[in-house]
């Protein structure tokens, strides 16, 4: 049929639900700290809140937030839903929606009088630590400390003219068996933070793709840098 047209690529808005718990100390009484919990690649937001209540100092208020997208995953007892945030298809958008949720919640518990906003602290697994750095360079004013646990680094980091350097404490853990990442990887990553960011450490472990005790003392006492408790 002549005159025929193709248009590809159109989009309309849509809105959806992004889920996240909050957990209060049962003595929070004054604005407290918040402990921002992101989880990895097929996790989901309760596993982030065990995860981050095993680290938080006593006064933290703690937001587990969880991936937009869902999907099924196989694990030793049948499949079962996960979540991530990103996907190969235009994943600037899920960066952005990521950046949003952060700000969205921040800004809803700052509201309650849960928190202090002055003191936000971001704790990242996995997939999470490269989106929560792109976050800290977005918005260098907002967090106080940034948490990043056997994960990569924004692979812009050099080069995206939006970020902006940031002076949060931060701490990069990674181990040295992991499944995802060779430690080449993890070793050029912690070269270039140290280069870049002005207060930062970071410590090696005989790990693989996981959280360990040791890893979960060490950021206990990170964290406990901040508290009043």
């Amino acid at each position: 049929m002549n005159g025929d047209n193709l248009q590809t690529d159109l989009s309309v808005k849509a809105e959806i639900d992004l889920y996240y718990d909050v957990f209060t100390p049962n003595d929070h009484t004054d604005p407290a700290p918040l402990l921002l919990a992101v989880h990895g690649y097929g996790a989901h937001k309760r596993y982030m809140m065990r995860e981050a209540k095993l680290i938080a100092p006593k006064n933290f208020v703690i937001a587990s937030v969880q991936g937009p997208h869902q999907h099924f995953r196989q694990t030793a007892d049948g499949y079962r839903v996960g979540f991530g945030w990103l996907t190969d298809h235009r994943p600037e958008e899920y960066v952005a929606l990521h950046h949003k949720f952060l700000n969205a919640v921040i800004d809803r518990l700052d509201a309650g009088g849960l928190i202090d906003r002055r003191q936000i602290h971001i704790f990242g697994f996995s997939q999470a630590c490269a989106l929560n750095f792109r976050y800290a360079l977005t918005f260098p004013e907002m967090p106080e400390s940034v948490i990043g646990i056997c994960g990569g680094i924004p692979g812009d980091l050099e080069t995206n003219p939006l970020y902006k350097p940031f002076d949060a404490e931060t701490f990069y853990l990674y181990g040295n068996d992991d499944e995802f990442y060779p430690i080449e990887k993890f070793e050029n990553n912690d070269a270039l933070l140290r280069k870049t960011l002005p207060n930062y450490r970071s410590q090696k472990y005989n790990a693989k793709h996981v959280i360990t005790d040791e890893m979960r003392n060490d950021m206990r006492s990170f964290l406990g840098l901040f508290s009043e408790q």
